[in-house]
């Protein structure tokens, strides 16, 4: 299988060659733990999830790298403001500790919940004080780190290609500064290696520069090398990372490195919710609890991200996630029948040879999941096929169609009851008391669609 990725290193696609024959490394930023994860984030999992079933898929050994940002991710994602853990600490009532301990585990169970794969490692960033301590110090021999007031930073005018991720004019930048915030910096986009501790800090360590803590870029570069090597395959995002903190990661890694370290950078576009950014401001931030909460599978949510392209913009409306909850529960439903309907049955080679070449050329396109998608409908008569390209998808179709069969096969009498009267209600035309019937049903987790055949019963 031969696959295409679009890499914003270069901004086109790019034939994927790996750096070690049927091995692959990949790197994913993970979350800052200081509050529960939104929907928006949980999209960038799910593709950095198909990502690497599809590689795997394609027969390579995944290295999968995952940090925890549990220290030094400032408010305004810049060099500005409070660690998102403290003020995370101070709003529970609670040490910093603790919360990183307590979102960190909310954070995996949705990881669980939506089906997306553990990494190889996890990564908590105070777990890796000093070997990003020892990044630094590398850089200040090399010559790019230099110490003022309230920490030491990374001198970007060290670098003739600062900023090439982004493509950011930084000649336009540095005309543009005409105050900055911080008046010692040599140059407005310098960012932060090591804070200066101050007397409101909880989270502290001793190093060569004084007592601190490490910015929040550094973690990505030290924990990324460490486990992936100087020279490794894919590093994943979402493209707010890109102008700052990927930016800081490339410079922090070829000021160090001499070299370029990540070959292929992807990024997903944003989730915005009814055609607007998420925000708590704005009422409309939710997380998968919110979603269940409305009665929606978290796999819906994976369906719904799945229907649009990673690097395209996904609106997220409550109309939209009800759509895919359908679809879902409509492949399964499918999937029970054809499975019963086809047990014994010879599959033609021709038909399944034609969809497996679909399903990968369409996987294969820089993860283009909705003509994957498109793909598994036309393969319903063949369920072992379905199964096949679900290991990419990871919709979880074989364990929902065995829990199905499980719950189908003990129908309360009371449901089958039901069933009887609003048959009768049909047959005699009386859609008003058969549409009543069914939401008595749906009340006890029973949905019920008719069919040439007669009713059939499913579980909600």
């Amino acid at each position: 299988m031969e696959i295409e990725l679009f890499n914003t290193l270069t901004r086109q696609k790019e034939r994927f060659v790996t750096i070690v024959d049927g091995k692959v490394g990949l790197y994913t930023c993970g979350p800052t733990v200081y509050d529960y994860d939104h929907i928006g984030h949980m999209r960038a999992y799910i593709f950095s999830d198909v990502l690497k079933r599809t590689l795997i898929y394609a027969g390579y050994e995944v290295n999968h790298i995952e940090n925890i940002t549990d220290v030094g991710h400032l408010v305004g994602d810049g060099d500005e403001g409070e660690d998102k853990m403290e003020v995370g600490a101070r709003k529970a009532g609670k040490s910093a500790w603790e919360i990183a301990d307590y979102y960190t585990k909310i954070f995996q169970h949705d990881l669980e919940k939506v089906n997306v794969l553990s990494p190889s490692i996890w990564a908590p960033a105070t777990k890796y004080i000093p070997e990003q301590i020892a990044f630094i110090l590398d850089l200040e021999k090399m010559g790019f780190a230099y110490k003022i007031s309230d920490g030491v930073y990374f001198d970007t005018s060290k670098l003739n290609d600062y900023g090439k991720l982004a493509r950011l004019d930084i000649a336009s930048l540095r005309e543009g500064a005409r105050v900055e915030k911080n008046t010692e910096k040599r140059n407005p986009t310098d960012f932060c290696l090591w804070r200066a501790h101050d007397s409101k800090r909880e989270m502290k360590w001793e190093s060569p520069w004084g007592v601190g803590i490490p910015g929040w870029h550094i973690e990505c570069s030290a924990i990324s090398t460490k486990f992936l090597g100087e020279h490794f395959d894919i590093h994943t995002g979402s493209i707010d990372h890109i102008p700052v903190h990927h930016t800081n990661e490339i410079a922090q890694n070829e000021g160090r490195l001499g070299h370029k370290v990540v070959n292929y950078w992807l990024h997903n576009s944003f989730l915005t919710v009814n055609g607007t950014k998420m925000s708590k401001s704005l009422g409309n931030l939710y997380t998968l609890d919110d979603l269940e909460k409305r009665g929606f599978s978290p796999l819906a949510l994976r369906y719904l991200c799945l229907g649009t392209h990673y690097r395209q913009a996904l609106n997220f409306t409550w109309e939209a996630l009800e759509g895919a909850q359908n679809s879902l529960n409509k492949l399964t439903r499918t999937l029970v029948s054809n499975s019963l309907t086809s047990l014994g049955v010879q599959i033609p080679k021709s038909s399944t040879n034609k969809l497996a070449h679909d399903f990968n050329e369409a996987i294969c396109d820089d993860l283009n999941t909705p003509r994957a998608l498109a793909v598994l409908w036309d393969s319903l008569d063949y369920p072992e096929l379905v199964y096949k390209f679900d290991e990419v998808v990871g919709l979880g179709l074989k364990q929902a169609v065995e829990k199905f069969r499980t719950k189908q096969a003990d129908i309360p009498s009371k449901v089958l009851e039901l069933a009887k009267f609003r048959e009768e209600a049909r047959m005699g035309k009386n859609w008003g008391k058969a549409d009543e019937i069914r939401q008595k049903m749906a009340d006890l987790q029973w949905g019920v669609e008719d069919s040439a055949g007669g009713p059939r019963l499913y579980p909600l």
